[in-house]
């Protein structure tokens, strides 16, 4: 498959992410497969899981309740870093903290945040933003995180990916929950299956127990 090289053509493709989030972070990476082939613009958004469990946390196991206390840090810092410097620094930030948390299996810690600021060619000061207790971009980061929320309900997690339909209007859905990352046609194909469903009027759920865990192994 070739890509177009007209603008006019360019699929813009909303996504929802959490850099804590392994699935979230899968399906990123698929995404950017696909862009490879696809004539899609992927657009960053900024959702935090933080805050979508923060009214039932005492409901979560220990070690869940434990990662969305660490959350905050990493999700402050990148809407401190999109108020400041625009949405377009996202994607590469999003990249070096999920490389770092995910693949290298560093977790979202201060140095790890700061050394993905770095990567991304991003003021060091940003950091400060992630022990900021009374958070000055609070209300834009739950603005954001409502926004992804609302195009599919409040019974899911991270990501969250929106795009146009057949018909021009937006389609969105949570998902896909994948491992390992697919690869070339692999990935184009699971894109236009998903893109199909997600446009198929009254469709909402297809779903199967999860039997493994997230699998970083083939990405770099």
């Amino acid at each position: 498959m070739s890509q177009t090289t007209d603008p006019a053509a360019t699929t813009p493709v909303d996504f929802w992410f959490d850099p804590v989030c392994p699935w979230a972070w899968m399906a990123s990476r698929w995404v950017l497969e696909v862009q490879k082939v696809r004539d899609i613009e992927v657009r960053w958004h900024i959702m935090s899981l933080a805050v979508l469990n923060e009214s039932r946390l005492d409901q979560l196991p220990e070690r869940y309740q434990e990662l969305m206390g660490r959350a905050w840090a990493p999700v402050q810092v990148a809407t401190a870093a999109w108020q400041k410097h625009g949405a377009d620094v996202l994607g590469g930030l999003y990249t070096a903290l999920g490389t770092r948390i995910h693949n290298r299996d560093e977790g979202p810690t201060r140095e790890v945040i700061a050394a993905a600021l770095e990567e991304a060619g991003l003021p060091a000061e940003l950091i400060e933003y992630a022990d900021q207790e009374q958070f000055e971009f609070e209300a834009q980061l739950r603005a954001s995180h409502q926004e992804g929320i609302d195009k599919v309900g409040q019974d899911v997690g991270t990501p969250v990916i929106a795009l146009p339909g057949p018909d021009g209007e937006q389609i969105a859905f949570f998902g896909p929950v994948v491992t390992p990352t697919p690869k070339g046609e692999d990935a184009v194909r699971l894109w236009d299956s998903v893109v199909a469903i997600a446009s198929t009027p009254g469709f909402y759920e297809l779903k199967r127990t999860r039997t493994v865990g997230p699998d970083f192994g083939n990405l770099p």
